[in-house]
């Protein structure tokens, strides 16, 4: 357990300093539109806080790097998707938490208690969440190409299966006749809206690999109306893309979705739940303004509502799928800073004991991120330098051009905005183990993630005799 006494000290004055990040910082903000998790504070030392936590404090207990989970701001985000639903929807809701964001038993078990159902991609994620403690009609299994194992666990765990194509649809039907059960799922479609945001995270277009072409709607409708033994369709799913700032986009949605919902009427089939995906994004930089959570909630709510009266059709159950929104400002990583070099004339680098490893975004995506002196709080901000990676790699670059003060090798610096699609897509490039990560509320903190040691890197590895030493 490590814990620390909150008292701010007075900013420097001059130049800004990691300081103004906490600022804006308050209670009843939106989760994704802050940079830092709603618990961060300064204490006396002039250290960063995180639940309670002194950031310096945790990494010299638990080495770094370190992710830091904030657990009130994961659970405020639930709370707000739940609240903001229950207000500006006349009708039953879930909200669903795509866990691809990031999986693990502790947030799956926070989700959980929540009363949030669960996303998952693949067999590994449904084993996951089932193991902290999700459920049958909790549990949503996604995935372009789930394979008979993965389709034959989602069955058995009464998972809603949400179909993406006909290889898959045929394989389920299939195997609920041979297992004697009946599948429930949802049809995944590509709506034809696409978002401004990165190419490699569009998904609503209609050139996607994921989902039903709209165009073969009927014929997928007239095999499941004649499937009904093995096969009960309760919904329809659609997704148009991720780290949205736009509005209109989820509006434009209701109304391409409803249209479907009317189409598998015709052929007798009940549609009770439709699922508008996720895609809310969240504030990487001072430049990103995202929507809050309820104004994006209460954009869908009422288009869903708007479009249903004007067509005269009953409210679905409505569904969404926050993943980035609910976790992505949760979480923060921490790194103590190694060598430096500087180039005359034009940069210099300071280097961290992370990078592309545990956090692959910047070089996949080219996505930007800040960077705060976790125990130099108030000290100015007087020098731009470029935060290098460990790894072999020219791109491995975290921040391109950091501001921070100076810094000695050893001191903790900390990357805000890391708790989605960090952990959860981390490597071992270059042999390195992927870190430890800690849950901390309220002063105490606990291991969620143990470090990988040397020993984990090589147990599965086998060496034929021929090649033993």
């Amino acid at each position: 357990m490590v814990s620390t006494v909150s008292a701010a000290p007075k900013q420097s004055s001059g130049q800004a300093s990691s300081l103004q990040y906490l600022a804006e910082v308050t209670a009843d903000t939106s989760p994704n539109q802050n940079l830092l998790p709603l618990s961060a504070d300064v204490n006396e030392q002039d250290h960063l806080v995180i639940g309670g936590c002194d950031v310096v404090d945790l990494v010299k207990e638990y080495g770094s790097p370190l992710y830091i989970l904030d657990e009130h701001t994961l659970r405020t985000a639930c709370r707000q998707y739940k609240t903001s639903f229950a207000k500006h929807y006349p009708g039953e809701s879930l909200i669903v938490y795509a866990s691809k964001a990031w999986n693990c038993l502790a947030v799956c078990a926070i989700t959980t208690q929540e009363s949030i159902a669960i996303d998952v991609v693949s067999g590994g994620e449904l084993q996951t969440a089932i193991a902290a403690g999700a459920k049958g009609n909790m549990l949503y299994f996604h995935g372009n190409n789930k394979s008979i194992e993965e389709l034959t666990l989602g069955l058995g765990a009464g998972a809603r299966i949400v179909v993406d194509n006909w290889h898959e649809l045929q394989s389920l039907n299939q195997l609920a006749a041979d297992a004697g059960k009946t599948a429930t799922i949802l049809l995944r479609l590509t709506p034809g809206i696409e978002c401004h945001t990165h190419e490699y995270i569009q998904t609503g277009h209609i050139d996607s690999k994921f989902g039903f072409d709209p165009d073969q709607l009927e014929e997928v409708f007239d095999f499941i109306a004649k499937q009904t033994s093995n096969i009960n369709c309760i919904g329809l799913h659609a997704h148009i893309g991720s780290q949205i700032f736009e509005l209109q986009p989820h509006h434009d949605l209701a109304e391409v979705m409803m249209r479907w919902f009317q189409t598998a009427s015709q052929y007798g089939i009940t549609i009770k739940e439709v699922d508008i995906g996720g895609g809310l994004g969240i504030r990487y930089t001072e430049s990103d303004d995202p929507p809050s959570i309820d104004e994006w909630a209460k954009t869908v709510c009422e288009s869903m509502v708007a479009v249903c009266e004007a067509n005269d059709l009953p409210l679905p159950k409505l569904l969404c799928e926050p993943g980035r929104s609910m976790v992505g400002s949760a979480c923060v990583t921490a790194y103590t800073v190694g060598g430096q070099k500087t180039v005359p004339g034009i940069r210099t680098y300071i280097s961290v004991d992370g990078g592309m490893s545990d956090n692959p975004r910047p070089i996949t995506y080219q996505s930007l991120y800040r960077v705060l002196a976790a125990g130099k709080m108030s000290a100015p901000l007087s020098e731009t330098v470029t935060m290098a990676g460990k790894h072999c790699e020219s791109g491995d670059v975290v921040i391109h051009s950091a501001s921070l003060p100076p810094l000695d090798s050893g001191e903790i610096v900390v990357v805000p905005a890391t708790g989605a699609y960090n952990y959860s897509m981390a490597s071992n490039y270059n042999r390195v183990p992927r870190p430890a990560a800690v849950l901390v509320n309220n002063g105490q903190a606990d291991l969620i993630l143990q470090r990988e040691t040397y020993e984990d890197l090589v147990r599965h590895d086998r060496l034929p005799d021929a090649l033993k030493p």
